[in-house]
C-alpha cells in the first residue's frame, strides 16, 4: 500500500505540472525533485503517458467508419450538409503539455545521462504519436515543443507547415529508436525499442504515401525519403527484433488466436493493451460486435469479402458465377483468415456450457458477414464490458506489411522480400499459390472496385493483403486517406446473395434453417428461422434504415443506400472546431470547411 501511495503522489505531481491552468507553473519543489531526481520517478512519470487521451482506447471498434463495414447509421462526416466546424472535435492539446513538461525537466544530473535519455526517448515517442494523430486529422498544425504558459504568444500563433512538423516528428522518432534501452518486455505492455521502430515504420509509410498520392501538397519529391525511412525501421525489427508470425494451431486457428488470447502472443505482438479482471480492466469487444443495441451492428460488405483469395492463391472473382454464389458456398476454399474473421461454416459458440452452431444472426448483421475477429466464443460475455482478451497495438504482421508496401512504392521489392512478407502472411492463412514470387497479372476486380489508378500488380496485391490482414484493427480509414481513396467511403453497403423471397436458407449447412427474406406479409414461422423484411419502403415514413434486395425480389442485400454519402477533397482533413477557431483566428480553417 505504501508503494501504491508513493506512485499516486508522483503521478499527481507530474499531472499538476502539466495541468490546463497554464499560468500556474510550479517552482522547484521537493515533489518535482522526487519526480525528476530518480530513475523510479522518471519511470512512474512516463508510465502516466500510457493513459493519455489521444491514444486508442479500444482498437476493436476503431474501424466503424471505414469503406468495408456497413453500420447502423451513415457517418455524418460523409453525409452532405451534416458535418462542419460546429460539430468537429479533436483540437485538444493538454496531453502535449504534459509530455513537453517532462521533456523540459528531465535534466537532473543526479540521474545518469543514459537513464535520462531512455525516458526522454519514451516521452518523445509519445510526442511523435500525438503529433501524427493531429497531422492525420487536421493537416498543418502548430509545432509546440515546450510547456506553454497562459501568456505565451505561441497560443495565438498560426499553424506550421506539414513539412516542418513532420520533420520534427521524425527527429523525435529517431531519438526514441536510438535511446530507448529496453528491447524486450515479457508483458508486451510497454514501449520498447522495437515498438518505437514499429511506430516509425507506420508513420513514415503514412507520410511517404500521403505525399506521393496527394500531389497538391507540393511534397511529392520528398515522398521517397519517408518511404526509405519506413523500410529501414521495419528492417531493424525484422532482422534484430526476434519476432515471428504466430503459427500455433495451424492455418485454421493461428491468425484469430492472436486476437482472442488473454496474454499477448509473445511471438507476434510487440505491444498490447492487456485486460486484468482483478482490477476491473476489461474490454467490450463481445458487447460491441454482438449487441443489437450497443454497438454499431457493423458487418463487412460483400465487395470487400470478395477480395479474399481462394486457397490456391487465385482471385475468387475470377469465377464469373461469383456474383450469384450463395453464402454457404462462397466461403468455402478461401483464405483461412475468412473463417477466423466472420461467422461461417462450422463456427460454434458456448451457450450454457454447450458448444452450439452459430451462423450469422440477422438481428445483428445487415449483410450476413458478421465479424468474430475480436470476440470470444462465450455468449455470456456479450452483455457488457467483460472481455479478457488482449488488444494488440503493434504486431509483427503490420511490420511486414509496412516493409513490403514501402519497398513496392519505391519499386525495389524483390521476390525474396515478397516471400518473406506477403508470402509468409498468406502461407500462415493456408494459401498455397503465389507465395514465392511477386505477381505479374493485375486483378481487374481490385482495379475496378478499389484502385482504378494503380497498374502495378504488386502494389495492388499488397493493398489487398493489408486490408485483409489488418481488418478491424483501426488502420483502414488512415489507409484510405494516404492512398487518396476517400471516395471508397461512398461505396454501396451490400451483403450476401439472396436467390429468392420466402425461401429459408441454411447458412452453415448444419441442417437447420437460419434466415428467410420476405416482402409484404411475413410467411408462417418456422422454428429457428429469422425473418427479414426487404419490402421497398422508399417514399414512406419508414424509408430510412431500409434493407432491400438489389434486384427487387432477389440479389445482394443492400442496406441504407437511400442515405446520400459524399466524399469531397475537403474530407481528407477534419475542420478545426469552431470554438477553437474563434479563440485563435490565426489558425485559419481548412480549405472547403469555411
Amino acid at each position: 500500500m505504501k508503494r501504491k501511495h508513493i506512485i499516486l503522489i508522483l503521478i499527481a505531481c507530474i499531472s499538476f505540472a502539466a495541468c490546463e491552468k497554464l499560468d500556474q507553473q510550479p517552482q522547484s519543489t521537493p515533489s518535482k525533485e522526487i519526480v525528476f531526481g530518480t530513475e523510479s520517478g522518471l519511470k512512474i512519470a512516463t508510465n502516466a503517458f500510457y493513459s493519455l487521451d489521444f491514444l486508442p482506447k479500444n482498437s476493436t471498434s476503431q474501424d466503424a467508419m471505414s469503406d468495408y463495414l456497413a453500420v447502423k447509421a451513415v457517418p455524418d462526416f460523409i453525409r452532405p450538409g451534416a458535418f462542419g466546424a460546429n460539430n468537429s472535435s479533436g483540437w485538444v492539446w493538454r496531453d502535449l503539455r504534459q509530455i513537453n513538461y517532462f521533456i523540459e525537466n528531465c535534466n537532473n544530473p543526479a540521474v545518469p545521462v543514459a537513464v535520462r535519455k531512455n525516458y526522454l526517448g519514451i516521452a518523445r515517442y509519445f510526442r511523435a504519436y500525438f503529433y501524427m494523430e493531429k497531422v492525420k486529422r487536421f493537416g498543418d498544425v502548430p509545432w509546440i515543443n515546450k510547456a506553454l504558459n497562459a501568456d505565451d504568444p505561441s497560443l495565438t500563433a498560426g499553424r506550421d507547415s506539414r513539412a516542418m512538423v513532420m520533420d520534427s516528428v521524425l527527429a523525435d522518432l529517431d531519438y526514441a529508436c536510438a535511446n530507448i534501452q529496453a528491447t524486450n518486455d515479457p508483458s508486451r505492455t510497454t514501449v520498447t525499442k522495437w515498438v518505437a521502430y514499429a511506430l516509425k515504420s507506420r508513420i513514415c509509410l503514412f507520410e511517404g504515401t500521403f505525399r506521393k498520392y496527394h500531389t497538391n501538397l507540393g511534397l511529392t519529391a520528398t515522398a521517397e525519403r519517408w518511404l526509405n525511412e519506413s523500410v529501414s525501421a521495419a528492417d531493424q525489427i525484422m532482422k534484430n527484433g526476434g519476432f515471428s508470425l504466430n503459427t500455433t494451431g495451424g492455418p485454421g486457428a493461428s491468425y484469430r488466436q492472436v486476437f482472442t488470447s488473454s496474454a499477448p502472443n509473445s511471438q507476434e505482438v510487440l505491444q498490447a493493451s492487456v485486460a486484468d479482471a482483478s482490477l476491473g480492466i476489461l474490454n467490450e469487444a463481445n458487447w460491441w460486435w454482438t449487441s443489437g443495441t450497443y454497438g454499431a451492428k457493423a458487418s463487412f460488405i460483400r465487395t470487400f469479402i470478395n477480395t479474399y483469395l481462394k486457397i490456391d492463391g487465385t482471385p475468387f472473382t475470377n469465377d464469373p458465377a461469383y456474383r450469384t454464389t450463395l453464402f454457404k458456398d462462397e466461403v468455402k476454399n478461401r483464405d483461412l483468415r475468412l473463417k477466423q474473421t466472420i461467422r461461417m461454416g462450422d463456427y460454434k459458440r458456448l451457450r450454457n456450457g454447450q458448444l452450439v452452431p452459430a451462423p450469422p444472426v440477422f438481428s445483428y448483421t445487415f449483410t450476413g458477414y458478421q465479424p468474430i475477429k475480436w470476440t470470444l466464443d462465450d455468449e455470456s460475455l456479450d452483455a457488457g464490458a467483460l472481455n479478457t482478451n488482449a488488444v494488440s497495438l503493434f504486431r509483427y504482421a503490420e511490420v511486414l506489411l509496412n516493409f513490403a508496401e514501402a519497398k513496392a512504392e519505391l519499386g525495389t521489392l524483390t521476390n525474396a522480400e515478397w516471400a518473406a512478407t506477403i508470402g509468409a502472411l498468406r502461407a500462415r492463412a493456408g494459401i498455397t499459390g503465389g507465395l514465392a514470387t511477386k505477381p505479374t497479372v493485375v486483378d481487374q476486380y481490385l482495379v475496378n472496385n478499389y484502385f482504378p489508378g494503380i497498374t502495378d500488380p504488386t502494389i495492388l496485391e499488397i493493398r489487398r493483403e493489408r486490408g485483409i490482414e489488418l481488418s478491424l484493427e483501426g488502420f483502414r480509414f488512415s489507409d484510405l486517406l494516404r492512398w487518396k481513396r476517400g471516395q471508397l467511403m461512398e461505396q454501396e453497403w451490400n451483403g450476401f446473395y439472396v436467390p429468392s423471397l420466402n425461401t429459408s436458407m441454411d447458412l452453415n449447412e448444419d441442417g437447420i434453417l437460419d434466415v428467410a427474406f420476405y416482402q409484404g406479409t411475413q410467411p408462417a414461422a418456422v422454428a429457428g428461422v429469422t425473418y427479414v423484411n426487404v419490402s421497398p419502403r422508399i417514399g414512406t415514413a419508414n424509408a430510412v434504415n431500409s434493407q432491400l434486395l438489389k434486384n427487387g425480389t432477389s440479389g445482394e442485400l443492400i442496406w441504407m443506400n437511400e442515405i446520400p454519402r459524399k466524399w469531397d477533397e475537403r474530407n481528407y482533413y477534419y475542420p478545426i472546431p469552431l470554438a477553437d477557431l474563434q479563440r485563435n483566428p490565426n489558425l485559419k480553417q481548412n480549405q472547403g470547411w469555411q
